[in-house]
């Protein structure tokens, strides 16, 4: 099955590593003109150099920082003035870990804004013109926690699952535009993130950053860490034709970690 992009303009967020550059790299060998997004201009400008432009594609970068919601606002409406998205996916960093118990209200707060607010914000910005088009492409960066939270992850279990089920809403409302909206599971993958939090986890029990991975690799059935090309592949046959029918679902990718039907 060969998936075809191109002359599809796609927004990736916190592409500068980890999943989102995976997204941005396989989006680009499909096809698609790609914007990648973050904070580290040196990041973006040497994935920028590196995607595929075998189809003729223009890439470009978007440097700006989730964290700073009214910042990221005024470089978010300054792009769409300029440049039409018909595959967004939503990602950003994650919030700091830690569990419930250590965590206060304005922690919480932080992290809506972080997870939240800044994909309803560029999702409202992408559908003006998807609406338009008659067509549309929604993917959110999830994670397995709003089905099986992690401890220690207590922010990012919340406000996922917030995302998820206003994602699951808004594909009832656009589907009538050929707009999709699915968001992705995310479970133990090969990035920096799963290393910090290792690193953590390490700490905390007193125990080898190595002895933490194997644990985690022995939970997953299929027995490894997932590798973020892998997640790549999902989501560009999730932002193509193939994918029309396809909406207003919640996808693991985990190795089949989730003990859940």
């Amino acid at each position: 099955m060969e998936i075809n992009l191109k002359s599809k303009n796609a927004l990736v967020g916190g592409s500068s590593r980890g999943i989102g550059r995976a997204i941005a790299i396989q989006l680009a060998l499909s096809g698609a003109n790609v914007t990648v997004v973050s904070r580290s201009k040196d990041l973006l400008q040497e994935l920028v150099s590196q995607l595929d432009i075998s189809q003729g594609q223009k890439h470009q970068y978007l440097v700006t920082d989730y964290t700073d919601f009214e910042a990221y606002k005024k470089h978010a409406d300054t792009y769409f003035r300029n440049n039409r998205v018909d595959i967004l996916v939503n990602n950003t960093q994650g919030p700091p870990a830690g569990s419930s118990l250590e965590k206060m209200t304005e922690d919480y707060q932080q992290a809506f804004d972080l997870l939240f607010k800044t994909v309803h914000y560029t999702t409202q910005l992408a559908l003006t013109q998807m609406k338009k088009n008659n067509w549309g492409r929604i993917i959110n960066v999830a994670s397995i926690s709003v089905k099986q939270p992690l401890t220690y992850l207590a922010l990012s279990n919340t406000i996922r699952a917030a995302v998820v089920t206003w994602g699951k809403t808004l594909a009832t409302d656009v589907g009538q535009f050929g707009i999709t909206v699915n968001s992705v599971l995310t479970g133990y993958f090969d990035t920096e993130r799963i290393a910090q939090l290792n690193q953590k986890k390490a700490e905390q029990m007193g125990i080898a950053e190595e002895d933490v991975r194997k644990d985690m690799e022995q939970q997953v059935p299929v027995k490894r860490i997932g590798l973020p090309e892998e997640y790549g592949y999902l989501v560009t046959f999730l932002a193509s034709d193939r994918a029309a029918y396809i909406t207003g679902t919640a996808i693991p990718i985990d190795g089949g970690l989730l003990k859940s039907v």
